[in-house]
């Protein structure tokens, strides 16, 4: 049982509530002075509540609290005193008491607040992201709980471990030390930087060259020459890639660890590996699309700062009058502008008026809070922003390395052609989406009826007429969205973003001490995946992997219609793993010209690769709607996460199969083959 501190100098009373809480099955422990509370909180991490005099000899109870709060924050404490002024509750309000009371108090009326204050202890850990860990056997250690789970930490170092210890696959050596021929039967085609290559140079001397870790020597005659990296180095460095991969997915699936410092183990595991220079290994995390996720978290604090998100809501929501036209309506229309516009910035302006819909819900029903509410909420409106990246080129970077590849081959298809085989899929799985939230989630939840433009409505009326700063970020955010259409060639999705965070601080929208308070974690996360992406790319073990799923494959899948199938079946696991860009920088210079090869027609499975890295639903590193989605969605009352890791990880591998059954029976077998190819 966890512990009350009781402090009071006044011994008869200290000994007597102590007496009386025991009796009620309270255990505690008792002291006279403000000091030597000092060092009980700071050497026992079993105290859940302090109840605290006002009036000491040594130091005063607002010192104490103050102390307190310093060192334990998530400790909830009830100053309870016969001295006490209006002043004095202001003071101690301040400093975040969770109760003030009178003494004499009644022992019922402690007893209720002590259990409240029990309650908020829990709340308050999730808000400081305190691990609350419970004490038990050994199994109940290594289970931990989320963020310290030590049992998955073994297990991960176990699996990494057994990956650098056992021998290699004789495979990674061939496709490694294979020198190029510029044929197609080349074995190594697949590499990301093929084209590259020279002839007659293997991926494991390209890869030392390119990554500047060949070996420097001094000869006999005093001069420095560069021994390339061999085939069996090469080959350890893709090893360690891909224990790193397992690991990273490992402990981000779980939350063995904060996600935040998963991503700084990828980091510390590529230095240490000598995976790339120190330089290019920082570069690896610095990407434009690690630029994009902080700015659009950053900015969204500006849209959130100004009320400008309720206006915004107002608009997109207005029709949203039930739940079911929530998902049966607004879905659909907001996959399909996901389709041409930038999903994760309308994610992110969507996804503060969601939270002000799920607090005004639960605040209508009379309730403290709705799991599954909250989940059907922000996830169904994550994975139909997904679920719009087929729609058309436009939707996102992993379209446009695509259409690269493609063009390599001669044969890219126009915008139009695109949004042909595309557009018809995003509605339908749309569709697919919202129904399978509607029975999954929101007919167990305790919120019924509830009008979503109504509760817009009424917080749009709460802040009144547009103001000043509204103006101002609307016509900064109009020219974001324009710089993103039109420029994002030139600029990218980072530098738009970048002017607007600059241009809304010298209008004096946002301070830099607004920025800094964005969930870096997540910025930290992405920044793992790409650098992963990068890892895996160069060192080779993104071929290695792509080489094996090919290996496996039935010969009755490898032309066609089937061939289409498992590779969309093989891209959508390794986009979960990676990053979409990434999936499909890794994947489809494989792809495509295994299409060639089999004799099925390029477009069939270059889209398919393409449309499948939309299908990042089960992990948070899988796109940036999924990291801001993840960021978003947390209780600012409470702190409490209300979308959780393992939500992702639940509800994305299920909609991941209805996302691959449409593929199959809508997309390949069935409106593909009225248009043909």
């Amino acid at each position: 049982m966890n512990r009350i501190l009781i402090i009071d100098d006044e011994d008869n009373f200290r000994e007597s509530l102590s007496q009386r809480l025991k009796v009620r099955g309270y255990e505690n422990i008792t002291l006279n002075s403000g000091l030597n509370a000092m060092k009980v909180v700071r050497t026992n991490d079993d105290i859940d509540v302090v109840i605290l005099d006002r009036m000491m000899p040594d130091m005063n109870g607002e010192q104490v609290l103050r102390e307190i709060k310093k060192y334990r924050p998530e400790i909830q404490v009830i100053m309870l005193t016969g001295h006490g002024t209006h002043e004095s509750a202001m003071e101690v309000g301040k400093l975040d008491a969770f109760k003030y009371l009178q003494k004499p108090c009644e022992l019922e009326v402690l007893i209720e607040v002590i259990g409240n204050a029990r309650k908020a202890k829990i709340r308050a850990m999730a808000s400081h992201e305190i691990p609350n860990v419970k004490k038990g056997n050994i199994w109940t250690w290594m289970k931990g709980v989320h963020n310290s789970k030590p049992g998955i930490i073994i297990l991960g170092f176990a699996i990494f471990a057994s990956i650098m210890l056992l021998p290699a696959p004789q495979r990674l050596h061939e496709l490694l030390g294979f020198e190029k021929t510029a044929q197609s039967t080349d074995i190594n085609i697949g590499y990301s930087d093929y084209k590259n290559m020279e002839v007659g140079q293997n991926v494991a001397e390209y890869y030392g060259k390119k990554s500047k870790t060949e070996k420097t020597i001094i000869n006999s005659d005093g001069t420095k020459s560069t021994i390339p990296l061999s085939v069996d180095e090469s080959v350890d460095r893709a090893r360690i890639m891909i224990g790193v991969l397992i690991v990273a997915a490992l402990f981000w699936a779980t939350g063995a660890m904060p996600i935040g410092i998963t991503a700084l183990l990828v980091g510390v595991i590529m230095y240490l590996g000598g995976i790339l220079k120190p330089n290019d290994a920082a570069s690896a995390f610095v990407k434009d699309s690690v630029i994009f996720v902080f700015g659009v978290l950053a900015f969204s604090k500006a849209i959130t700062k100004t009320g400008l998100d309720r206006r915004i809501g107002l608009i997109l929501l207005g029709s949203s009058k039930k739940i079911r036209l929530y998902l049966f309506l607004f879905l659909p229309l907001f996959s399909i502008s996901c389709s041409f516009l930038s999903e994760h910035a309308l994610v992110a302006f969507i996804m503060p008026v969601l939270l002000i819909v799920y607090l005004k819900s639960i605040e209508r029903v009379g309730i403290q809070e709705d799991y599954k509410y909250a989940v059907m909420l922000f996830l169904a409106l994550n994975f139909a922003a997904n679920a719009g990246g087929p729609g058309s080129p436009a939707a996102g970077g992993r379209n446009a390395i695509m259409m690269g590849i493609l063009s390599d081959y001669g044969m890219a298809p126009t915008f139009g052609q695109w949004v042909q085989y595309g557009l018809p899929f995003v509605p339908v799985m749309a569709l697919v989406i919202g129904t399978y939230f509607y029975f999954a989630c929101y007919r167990k939840s305790k919120v019924k009826g509830i009008n979503l433009s109504s509760i817009v409505k009424d917080a749009s009326k709460k802040i009144g007429p547009m103001t000043k700063s509204e103006y101002k970020t609307t016509a900064i955010l109009v020219l974001l969205i324009i710089l993103w259409v039109g420029f994002s060639d030139v600029l990218g999705m980072g530098g738009p973003v970048l002017i607007a965070l600059v241009l809304a601080n010298i209008f004096r929208i946002i301070s830099f001490r607004d920025i800094s308070k964005i969930q870096w974690e997540v910025v930290a996360l992405y920044a793992a995946a790409t650098a992963l992406g990068k890892g895996l790319a160069i060192t080779g073990a993104a071929l290695f992997i792509a080489d094996w799923f090919i290996s496996v494959l039935p010969e009755a899948l490898m032309s066609g219609a089937g061939l289409a199938m498992s590779v969309g079946v093989f891209t959508g696991i390794v986009t979960n793993f990676m990053s979409d860009g990434a999936a499909v920088s890794a994947i489809g210079p494989i792809t495509v010209p295994m299409a060639k090869i089999a004799g099925a027609h390029p477009w069939m499975v270059g889209l398919i690769t393409a449309f499948t890295s939309s299908f990042a639903y089960i992990f948070v590193i899988g796109t940036p709607n999924n990291a801001i989605v993840y960021t978003m969605a947390k209780n600012p009352n409470t702190g409490e996460q209300l979308v959780k890791l393992g939500d992702f990880l639940k509800h994305g591998i299920a909609v991941w199969i209805l996302s691959m059954l449409v593929i199959f029976f809508w997309v390949i077998l069935g409106y593909w083959q009225i248009i043909g190819f």
